[in-house]
């Protein structure tokens, strides 16, 4: 090995050693090692920034904005609720995750898979209260689990397809490695369930219940999604941090009598109705219902978001802007603001300020009276879903003594859903059957996601996710550095010297070299630089290559001892907040079970 060679090979054992002490953000060491390489010599400009141009890190890139049209039109919140449901426990919801994920990793790239499906899980994480830390580990596995089972689940699989037509073999075909790839699958699925699941770190975030701040809103049941449901059936029971309080059901034939305001005043007539305090999780929703709930920000967010409930504004408040160029904020209630003692009603807040009160928070006091008929007190933290300017207009005015902002999406583009679904269908459609590539399908879907205002543009925006797709982009560039210096062949040269005469050991060692150099160079770098190692010692033993080739797809794409081998465990790196530490000690059994399955799989399904 050269002098070159050597001293790629410390920067990247630094760069990893850097990663394992954990004290600095990944992208900043990868990219740090990416420029040392590039001041020394050893990779030119275009080699450093081919990483940053691949065509597989612009469409993770472009897939985050089709993942916000997805959830600010609500239809990944309605896949959760339906697909994912509300699981009770962490190993009940990666049992869940595990088969849509496969199956549709098995059918589509299983990259931007897990681009779409990040941000869902990140939100049923955030609804079901299971750390994000315990899901997104496993679903990386799983996608790459799928990914397997078929020759279009990855792109690896496609590329050594294409080394082996070129020896004069036929394509393996769709299924042709299904008889190793699904055993193995299903032997990953029961480790991450029955194993992994125990070793995953929990880092639920320290909350401070005394620093949350709660409101109370009201929620309107719409009658496609939810009614005829239970509370339990529909996910609104057991939510800790949310509770459902009330339960009003309208009966318009029989008016009420005339209520009083807290202050005094009369209230115009409002329809009898039944109420239900702390309803029980088996009562049955019905169209119409009115429902009281009591929670934080973040949980309120994702209860606007929930297919089949809609909040439930002041009479006549409605604003006319569309919901992509609206955001929700918080307003609280200043002393000299003219709210101070008066009503929704009576103010009229739509009109004045350009937004709608959703909510109300007051010291952590649970509001009785209906939000149009609130008497505001100074210190009154009101959750609105506001107009583009609606920040700037108030900020140098007197009436709210802090306006902010909410992170996230805005108001759920709900009109949009059916749109939305029509354009990622299409996508997987054009990909799946070859009619433009993965990133031509993606672009022109998210495109399609602006132009029909399935999300805003500064939701598209801020949904990117740019020090993950630095850090995979300086990946490629190490990885590359491995390559031109010739330490990966030197790697493989070495393991494979080994298995001289024997095709069982041969076999075992072309995995083993094929899986190690995954965890260094990209998964298809790999498998091109093992192919011709593998089908030259098959054709030495005087044996039939297939089963090589088969252990070749495999082995690349099983890359689970490191965050570095495969994009998709870099993209649930930094969300799930692991530590470099986290992936070996969980991936490196893993692969040695796939390993040893599919060493002796291989002979026996294809023959030596």
């Amino acid at each position: 090995m050269t002098n070159e060679g050597w001293f790629a090979s410390a920067v990247v054992v630094v760069v990893f050693g850097a990663l394992v002490r954990g004290k600095h953000e990944p992208y900043l060491v990868m990219l740090a090692g990416l420029m040392v390489l590039l001041v020394t010599g050893i990779l030119n400009v275009p080699e450093s920034l081919a990483g940053f141009s691949n065509p597989g890190l612009v469409t993770i890139a472009i897939l985050y904005v089709v993942a916000a049209g997805l959830r600010q039109t609500g239809t990944l919140a309605y896949f959760a609720r339906r697909v994912l449901g509300r699981p009770s426990t962490t190993r009940q919801a990666q049992s869940r995750l595990a088969l849509p994920v496969m199956v549709g990793s098995a059918f589509l790239n299983n990259t931007p898979l897990v681009a779409m499906l990040l941000p869902v899980v990140q939100d049923w994480c955030k609804v079901s209260r299971i750390p994000a830390s315990k899901l997104l580990l496993p679903l990386s596995y799983f996608a790459i689990l799928g990914g397997v089972t078929t020759l279009i689940g990855t792109s690896t699989n496609l590329v050594v397809n294409g080394l082996l037509m070129d020896q004069g073999y036929p394509s393996l075909g769709m299924f042709g490695i299904s008889a190793v790839g699904v055993p193995c699958a299903i032997a990953g699925y029961i480790y991450v369930l029955s194993v992994a699941g125990k070793l995953l770190p929990d880092l639920t975030p320290p909350t401070n219940s005394d620093a949350v701040r709660e409101y109370t809103v009201e929620m309107v049941v719409t009658p496609a999604a939810l009614a005829g449901k239970t509370i339990e059936a529909a996910g609104l029971a057991h939510i800790p941090g949310l509770r459902l309080v009330e339960l009003h059901r309208p009966d318009p034939d029989r008016p009420s009598p005339i209520p009083i305001s807290a202050r005094g005043s009369l209230l115009p007539e409002v329809p009898e109705h039944e109420l239900w305090e702390d309803p029980a999780a088996d009562t049955v929703l019905q169209a119409n219902d009115r429902l009281v709930f009591v929670g934080a920000t973040e949980l309120i967010l994702d209860l606007i978001r929930t297919p089949g409930l809609t909040p439930v504004a002041p009479k006549g408040d409605q604003l006319v802007g569309h919901p992509a160029g609206r955001y929700f904020a918080e307003a609280v209630v200043s002393r000299t603001s003219p709210l101070v003692g008066r009503t929704l009603r009576e103010v009229g807040f739509c009109a004045l300020y350009g937004a709608v009160v959703i909510g109300v928070s007051r010291n952590g006091t649970r509001l009785r009276t209906p939000l149009e008929y609130v008497d505001f007190r100074p210190g009154d933290a009101l959750f609105v879903d506001a107009e583009r300017t609606f920040i700037t207009n108030q900020k140098n005015h007197g009436d709210f003594s802090l306006v902010s902002r909410i992170e996230g999406e805005g108001p759920a583009t709900s009109a949009q859903a059916p749109i939305a679904t029509a354009i990622v269908l299409l996508m997987v459609l054009a990909a799946g059957l070859g009619w433009l590539s993965m990133l031509e399908a993606a672009a022109l879907a998210a495109f399609a996601m602006l132009v029909t205002r399935c999300c805003s543009e500064e939701l598209a925006l801020s949904s990117i996710n740019f020090p993950l797709l630095l850090t995979i982009g300086a990946a490629f560039g190490l990885g590359r550095a491995l390559d031109k210096t010739g330490v990966a062949q030197t790697l493989a040269d070495s393991l494979l010297s080994v298995a001289v005469g024997n095709p069982w050991a041969a076999l075992a060692l072309v995995f083993l070299t094929t899986a190690i150099l995954t965890e260094f160079v990209t998964n298809s770098a790999a498998s091109v630089i093992v192919f011709p190692i593998a089908f030259a010692t098959a054709a030495q033993l005087g044996v039939n290559p297939i089963p090589f080739v088969v252990a070749v797809m495999v082995a690349a794409s099983c890359s689970f001892a490191t965050p570095f081998g495969y994009q998709t465990n870099l993209m649930v790196y930094g969300p799930g907040g692991y530590r470099f530490g986290d992936f070996p000690k969980i991936g490196i059994p893993l692969s040695l079970l796939l390993w040893g399955l599919t060493t002796l799989l291989a002979p026996l399904v294809y023959g030596f």
